[in-house]
C-alpha cells in the first residue's frame, strides 16, 4: 500500500487517539492566510481588471477558487471566533469584540488548537483571532487572541495611520479643509515613506517567511496561521504601492437615482457617502487607498508562497487564502462592512490542496467550514460538536454542493440560497432574485408577487436558526 499524505496519521489516530511523530511530507501542513476587510471584489481572479494581485491570482490559478463563500458575521470579532472555533455566532451570542472563548468555554477546541493537541506546531502571526485596528496592533497588543490556541504567538507592531509620509482624512472632512492626519479607525489614506518592513504587515510577512524556514527543517507539520491588518483603515501602505493607481481614473460603482430608497435605514446600511461627508473625489481616493492596501497584501502573500517553495513545503501544505467578511466600495452608495448585502457578507476563499486540480466552485460555502475540511484532508477525526461542514469533496467535484442556503449575522440576518437573499431586520428587511438581480437593486421584501417567496424564506431562516440554536445541523 503506498502512503498518502493524510493516511499515516489517520491511522495512527484511530490506532493511539492521538497522532503520531511522522517523516516529512505526512501529513499535509496547513497555512492560513487571512486578510482583514478585504471585499473579492478587489481582486483579479474574482473579475477586478484595475487592481493588481498576481500573486493571489497566481495561487487561485493553481486551486480551487469558490465563487460563493460566505462569513458567519459581518463585523471583524464575531466572524473570526466563528471561523476558528466552529460555530455560528448565534448559537453562541457570540457578538461584539470576543475572542469566543467566553461562550464556547475551556472544554472545546479551536481549529488551531484541535491540530495543536494531534501533533501539529501550531503559531500565529498578527491578527487572527480579533485585534482592534489600530488600537492593538500600533502597540503590538495581543488583542482577543486565545492563547491556548497556539504554541508561539507573534504580533506587529507598526506606526499605522502616524506613519511618515503623505497623508489625508477623507471622512467627515468637507472639502478636504482638515489637513491633518487622524487617529483611529477612520477612512484615512497615508502614502508612507520607507519599506514594507515600517508597517505591522512588513513585519507579519517577515516573520512568518521565518517559520516557514524554521518549520521545513522540523519534522512535525505545522498549522500556520497569518493575519494580514490591510485592507482596514486606515489605509496605509508605502508609497510605491500607491503609484499604480491615478485617483482621477478610480471608476465608482454605479450611483443609480433611487436604489437606496427601498433599503431600510438601520445600523447596518448607515455608511453611506451622505453620513461619511465624502465628495465624489474623496470616493475615488479612498478606493486608490485600498487598492494600494490590497496590493500590498498581494506582494506579502507573494512573499509567503516564495519561502514555501524555497523550503521544499509547497507539496505538503493546504494553502488557505481568505478573509474574515467583505466590504462595500460605494455600492449602492455605501462604504465598509457591517451590512449584510453581498458585498460585505461575500468573501473571497482560495484553497489549495497538493495534487487537486485547479477549478472554480460555484456552490455554497462558508468560513466554517474551513475547520472540517482541513480536519479531513490531514486525516483527522471531524469533532462532532463544530458546526460546518466538510466541503473537502467540492475540491475533485466542484459541481457537488453540501449546502442549499448560508447563513451570516449582522444587523440582522441573512440567507443566502442559489436564487435569493433574505436580508432579515425582524419587522422589515430586504428581499433579492439573485439569478436576475445580482446587483441587489430591486428590494422585494413588500412586493405582493412575491410575498409567497418570502414567506417561504423567512420559513427557512427560522428552522435554520432553531437548528443552529440546537447544534442540530445533520
Amino acid at each position: 500500500m503506498v502512503l498518502r499524505p493524510g493516511m499515516l496519521l489517520s491511522l495512527c489516530v484511530l490506532w493511539t487517539g492521538t497522532a503520531c511523530a511522522e517523516e516529512p511530507g505526512d501529513p499535509y501542513n496547513v497555512l492560513l492566510i487571512i486578510s482583514d476587510d478585504l471585499t473579492a471584489t478587489a481582486l483579479g481572479c474574482y473579475g477586478n481588471q484595475v487592481c493588481k494581485t498576481p500573486h493571489i491570482d497566481g495561487l487561485a490559478a493553481r486551486s480551487t477558487l469558490f465563487s460563493r463563500a460566505y462569513c458567519q458575521a459581518t463585523v471583524c470579532a464575531p466572524s473570526r471566533a466563528s471561523m476558528l472555533f466552529g460555530y455560528y455566532p448565534v448559537a453562541s451570542k457570540a457578538t461584539g469584540r470576543t475572542s469566543g472563548r467566553p461562550e464556547v468555554g475551556p472544554d472545546r477546541d479551536s481549529w488551531p488548537q484541535y491540530f495543536r493537541k494531534h501533533g501539529y506546531q501550531s503559531a500565529r502571526v498578527s491578527k487572527v483571532f480579533h485585534m482592534g485596528v489600530p488600537t492593538d496592533i500600533a502597540p503590538g497588543r495581543d488583542g482577543e487572541d486565545d492563547p491556548a490556541s497556539w504554541d508561539e504567538a507573534f504580533n506587529s507592531p507598526g506606526p499605522e495611520s502616524k506613519a511618515a509620509g503623505t497623508g489625508e482624512t477623507l471622512q467627515d472632512n468637507p472639502g478636504g479643509v482638515k489637513k491633518h492626519v487622524a487617529g483611529g479607525n477612520r477612512f484615512v489614506v497615508v502614502e508612507a515613506d520607507g519599506n514594507d518592513l515600517v508597517h505591522s504587515d512588513g513585519k507579519t510577512a517577515q516573520k512568518a517567511v521565518e517559520l516557514l524556514e524554521q518549520y521545513g527543517a522540523g519534522k512535525k507539520p505545522f498549522f500556520l496561521a497569518v493575519g494580514f491588518v490591510r485592507p482596514h483603515v486606515p489605509l496605509v501602505a508605502p508609497r510605491k504601492y500607491f503609484d499604480p493607481y491615478d485617483a482621477q481614473k478610480m471608476v465608482l460603482p454605479p450611483k443609480i437615482p433611487g436604489d437606496r430608497d427601498d433599503i431600510p435605514n438601520n445600523p447596518g446600511n448607515r455608511r453611506t457617502s451622505m453620513s461619511l461627508q465624502m465628495d465624489i473625489g474623496q470616493q475615488k481616493k479612498l478606493i486608490r487607498g485600498y487598492y494600494a492596501s490590497v496590493s500590498f497584501v498581494d506582494t506579502l502573500t507573494g512573499q509567503l508562497l516564495q519561502a514555501l517553495d524555497a523550503t521544499g513545503q509547497r507539496e505538503r501544505t493546504i494553502v488557505i487564502f481568505t478573509s474574515d467578511h467583505g466590504y462595500h466600495l460605494g455600492e449602492h452608495d455605501m462604504w465598509s462592512k457591517v451590512s449584510l448585502h453581498e458585498e460585505s457578507a461575500r468573501v473571497p476563499l482560495i484553497v489549495s490542496v497538493p495534487g487537486k486540480a485547479p477549478a472554480v466552485c460555484d456552490s455554497l460555502v462558508e468560513l466554517l467550514d474551513l475547520y472540517p475540511t482541513t480536519s479531513k484532508l490531514c486525516g483527522l477525526q471531524i469533532p462532532a460538536n463544530v458546526q460546518g461542514k466538510d466541503i473537502s469533496g467540492m475540491l475533485d467535484n466542484p459541481q457537488s454542493e453540501v449546502r442549499d442556503a448560508v447563513l451570516c449575522s449582522g444587523k440582522g440576518r441573512l440567507l443566502r440560497t442559489r436564487q435569493w437573499a433574505l436580508l432579515d431586520y425582524g419587522k422589515t428587511g430586504e428581499l433579492y432574485d439573485m439569478k436576475n438581480d445580482p446587483q441587489q437593486y430591486t428590494n422585494l421584501f413588500h412586493d405582493a408577487a412575491h410575498a409567497e417567496q418570502l414567506a417561504a424564506m423567512r420559513k427557512q431562516l427560522a428552522a435554520k436558526l432553531q437548528a443552529v440554536s440546537n447544534n442540530d445541523l445533520q
